[in-house]
């Protein structure tokens, strides 16, 4: 059997379908576990197989986990029994494929190719300091105005656009701010996570040439997780498409919970009236929950209006009931998900085989408290590692010694570690007086010059692994660290090895390329990303950041009108009860073997304590499939009363 056969053979005919459609606009909706990830590797590693060449291919999704994903499975498909070609498709972020695109045309676009990326962390700053000068600090909150700005980009807005719509005293902030924060970025050579879309769309929009060079060189487009694109992103995609129009979206409106980031489900809705003639294929199919647990998702989110109909069914058993538990309030909750996970681990399983969903961050307090208490191991889903402040400071190091311009980087490693360079050195030497400064502040700055221009020749010159140690050493951060005997040092040296073991996967590219691609790896990661496989514990997350994730057992709670659905997600102009209630499908559909269910009648929200009713969604949910959970014991002596069907 070739290739291609083997290819077809390992798909459900609604799958193949999908392989077998191979020019023209093509829409996959794809429910929750309907294997997805399997389906678009395939029809890659298909077209491969039948002729096109490798590098025709571009595939986009939106986290780095997903594309590494994406890779592994393309190579492992086609180069199971042979060596990788150097020809291979593209798989990619939507960022990524910016970062690229930029990168290549940077002159087009007055920018300098080795631009650095500002994450939010250095746009907030920049905001900040912003909001200081035009004396605004105390007034607005920096994350608004930045999200405001950021919104705007990603609608294709301009500061042009955005001035003369500017009609509230926010709004006017906004324009001052924005103006600033602009001149801000282009003085530092950088661009933030905005600009790497709206840039490019501009770039491709307004250079015909361009945009037919890009156009000849990707003849085949993949967009994965279709729905949680924004306005930029597929005003980008209908760029990108040539006239052959072969480009193939995947996606479920059932799973579109991005809105406040700017995602619009109408593209998804509105796709075949968009590219008249498109095939559309629905995979209905779950591998991944029982029938129970798709069946409970089923009932709930056929109550939202604006979706493409399907009807999800599991290629598994029946599985258990989804459990429900009402808890007195939040501590009785968190006890309850705690002695039910320790009495599963007496039984013999695995911690990492069970997550904590909930719809806010403070949630995970008293879960914590709870896990600690009865000796259950667990993490918390979204500290990430390129945040820690020991990584951010070598990267920085990386940036500033590649762009010269980037004084926020510049600012952060000018005394650390401490080589005499105060606030008013600092200060000079940002502002360009340094001849202003004393004999020994300006040995001090010198010493720095040096330190950069030494990492920098070691970044031109050497592997990226083998550039990260040269960081470590030229800077002193690692004797710094070493000559410490504080627990928290000792901690911070074995993150920057885990830098230097990480680095080593970009050791084949060559310099400077290496350390690029992995300070633009450390740039774009994603809450999702930063969960690791394998990793022993309890995971506590958002369901926001559970997105793409599975596990065997899933605990959903503060399940209460007001907390999920939240009253403050309902708030917001962009988001609607549907989009709640696909939170709580996206939540449910996490599971594979086991669901639970849990909402708390008083909870202490925002300093005092209210009482709380069970959320609306809990009544949506066909009553065949639920199956209450009695009170707990008092003392935890007793055990949990629930009967396993599985």
């Amino acid at each position: 059997m070739d290739c291609a056969s083997k290819l077809l053979a390992a798909l459900n005919p609604s799958q193949q379908e999908a392989l077998h459609h191979r020019q023209g606009p093509l829409i996959i909706v794809a429910g929750a576990g309907s294997g997805k990830t399997r389906v678009l590797t395939h029809r890659i590693a298909y077209l491969i197989a039948t002729g096109t060449p490798p590098e025709a291919i571009l595939g986009i999704t939106f986290t780095n986990k997903a594309a590494r994903e994406m890779r592994e499975r393309v190579r492992a498909l086609l180069f199971a029994d042979a060596p990788p070609s150097q020809r291979e498709p593209l798989l990619t972020t939507f960022h990524a494929l910016g970062v690229r695109i930029l990168r290549e045309y940077a002159s087009l676009v007055g920018l300098p190719r080795t631009f650095t990326i500002a994450d939010r962390a250095d746009s907030l700053r920049l905001i900040k300091d912003i909001l200081k000068e035009v004396g605004a600090i105390s007034s607005f909150e920096p994350r608004s105005v930045l999200g405001a700005i950021s919104r705007s980009k990603g609608d294709t807005t301009s500061l042009a656009a955005y001035r003369e719509q500017a009609d509230t005293p926010f709004a006017s902030l906004v324009v001052r701010v924005w103006e600033r924060y602009e001149e801000a970025l282009r003085r530092n050579g950088m661009v933030d996570f905005d600009d790497l879309l709206l840039l490019t769309y501009r770039l491709v929009a307004t250079n015909a040439e361009v945009r037919a060079s890009l156009q000849e060189r990707w003849r085949h487009l993949h967009i994965d997780e279709f729905q949680d694109t924004n306005a930029v992103q597929y005003a980008l995609v209908k760029l990108l498409v040539g006239p052959e129009r072969n480009l193939c979206v995947v996606g479920d409106v059932d799973q579109n919970i991005y809105s406040w980031r700017g995602a619009r489900i109408r593209y998804m809705l509105s796709f075949e009236r968009d590219f008249p003639g498109a095939r559309c294929i629905v995979l209905e199919e779950n591998y991944r929950s029982t029938q129970t647990i798709v069946s409970a998702a089923n009932s709930l989110i056929v109550h939202n209006y604006h979706r493409i109909p399907k009807q999800s069914r599991s290629t598994n058993e029946k599985g258990d009931p989804i459990f429900l538990f009402s808890a007195t309030d939040e501590h009785e909750e968190a006890s309850f998900v705690a002695r039910t996970v320790k009495e599963a681990l007496s039984r013999g399983r695995s911690a990492s085989e069970f997550a904590v969903l909930y719809r806010a961050n403070f949630q995970s307090r008293v879960l914590e408290e709870a896990l600690l208490r009865e000796g259950v191991p667990y993490h918390v889903v979204g500290t990430r590692f390129f945040d820690r402040k020991e990584v951010k400071d070598v990267l920085a190091y990386a940036r500033a010694a590649l762009n010269p311009h980037a004084t926020v980087d510049l600012a952060r490693i000018a005394n650390t570690p401490p080589r005499g360079i105060g606030k008013a050195t600092l200060a000079a030497l940002l502002a360009g007086r340094e001849h202003t400064l004393s004999p020994r502040a300006r040995n001090a700055v010198a010493t720095l010059r040096a330190t950069l221009q030494s990492i920098a020749q070691a970044i031109a010159s050497q592997p990226a692994s083998r550039a990260i140690r040269s960081i470590l050493e030229e800077s002193g951060y690692l004797a710094m660290l070493q000559g410490s005997n504080r627990e928290e040092d000792r901690e911070r040296l074995e993150n920057l090895k885990e830098l230097v073991s990480l680095a080593t996967e970009y050791d084949a590219l060559p310099p400077p390329s290496g350390i690029e691609e992995l300070l633009t790896y450390a740039a774009l990661e994603s809450d999702q990303d930063t969960l690791r496989a394998q990793r022993e514990g309890v995971a506590l997350m958002t369901v926001h950041a559970a997105k793409g994730l599975e596990f065997p057992e899933v605990f959903v709670v503060g399940l209460e009108e007001g907390l999920f659905p939240s009253s403050a997600g309902l708030s917001d102009p962009s988001r609607d009860e549907e989009e709640e209630r696909r939170l709580l499908y996206v939540a449910m559909t996490r599971a594979q073997k086991r669901l639970w269910l849990s909402w708390a009648q008083s909870r202490m929200l925002f300093g005092s304590r209210s009482l709380q009713s069970p959320s609306s969604f809990l009544a949506e949910i066909d009553e065949q499939y639920l199956a209450p959970v009695p009170p707990l014991q008092p003392g935890g002596e007793e055990p949990l009363q629930v009967i396993y069907l599985s």
